[in-house]
């Protein structure tokens, strides 16, 4: 690592954050735009769509007009942006509400049962991966291996509904579906088997990656020295070999992000939970295009963060690469 005046390095450690986050904003603006095109690129008229086939020229030329589709393309487009710049999403035509309220209600639903998910699949995951590195072709590897490939057979749409049988219909342990009466117990109650679902996949595929990583680290020539040295075999698993395997891990875990956002639509139409996903599921089915816009966005946007928040936890677990 190049030797820098101390005036440098203080330069150096406030510019490389903020470089990431500089680089964000063209992915923010690509984002952006694609959801404002989505609406454009629909087969046919999109306000025919909205209204239905019998809907009256009047009607049709007074919603065109109200959602502004009478005037040029880049004239909506500025339009759209100072919409966003000041927090407005449109208008849904469906509900009768500002796309801001509807989907500022729905978010944190979705952002609780993503993150339990999270949850659920790294609590479970970087155990199991150690574990199964430490004993490698012993049974526990072995168990871990068929467990996770297990994991990997079951897409939510089969898994959800298999957990509610077995945990709601026959032992009646948790509630079928819904997000509870509005208290934390009955909420918590009403997200386990969600997040289940959600999270079990995610599980499976980190704990394959953990293994991976901790069976690469375990075999480089420090840790040999550290155990000639007679460092404790805790500290050499957990404090050195994990935090070097971490780098690969945290970027499965951005990645996957997304994809549990992309679950959540599924997982929350057969919980029927009040999420997002099926927030966007009902506005495609009412060809509410403006809700449509909103919800993609606001998922589109929280991936973008994601990624954000995974490249400063690059330079948490390992400092070194905040100077490249």
């Amino acid at each position: 690592m190049p030797v820098y005046p101390s005036r440098a390095r203080k330069v150096l450690k406030y510019w490389s954050p903020l470089r990431r986050v500089l680089l964000t904003l063209p992915v923010i603006w690509v984002v952006v735009t694609i959801v404002f095109l989505l609406i454009h690129i629909v087969p046919g008229d999109p306000i025919v769509q909205m209204l239905g086939e019998g809907a009256t020229a009047t009607d049709i030329s007074a919603l065109r007009h109200a959602y502004g589709f009478d005037q040029p393309l880049r004239l909506q487009y500025l339009h759209y942006w100072q919409g966003l710049l000041h927090g407005d999403m449109g208008q849904s035509l469906r509900l009768h509400d500002s796309v801001t309220h509807l989907v500022l209600q729905r978010y944190p639903y979705t952002l609780a049962l993503t993150l339990a998910a999270l949850l659920i699949g790294i609590g479970t995951s970087v155990p199991a991966g150690i574990w199964s590195a430490l004993h490698l072709n012993r049974w526990q590897d072995r168990t871990a291996g068929v467990v996770s490939l297990i994991g990997l057979s079951f897409p939510n749409f089969a898994l959800g509904p298999i957990l509610i049988l077995i945990f709601s219909i026959e032992m009646g342990w948790t509630p079928v579906s819904g997000a509870g009466d509005g208290t934390l117990p009955s909420f918590l109650a009403h997200l386990i088997l969600p997040a289940l679902t959600l999270g079990m996949g995610l599980a499976a595929i980190l704990t394959r990656m953990v293994r991976t990583a901790m069976l690469e680290e375990l075999s480089q020539d420090y840790i040999r020295t550290a155990r000639a040295k007679g460092v404790p075999e805790r500290r050499i698993v957990y404090r050195h070999a994990l935090r070097n395997a971490l780098i690969p891990i945290l970027t499965i875990i951005g990645l996957q992000f997304g994809s549990l956002l992309a679950g959540a639509i599924v997982t929350e139409t057969i919980f029927s939970w009040p999420g997002i996903g099926r927030l966007t599921l009902s506005a495609i089915s009412n060809r509410d295009y403006a809700l449509v816009q909103g919800c993609i966005l606001a998922v589109g946007l929280t991936y973008v963060a994601i990624n954000l928040l995974t490249d400063v936890a690059y330079t948490i677990a390992n400092p070194r690469i905040s100077a490249q």
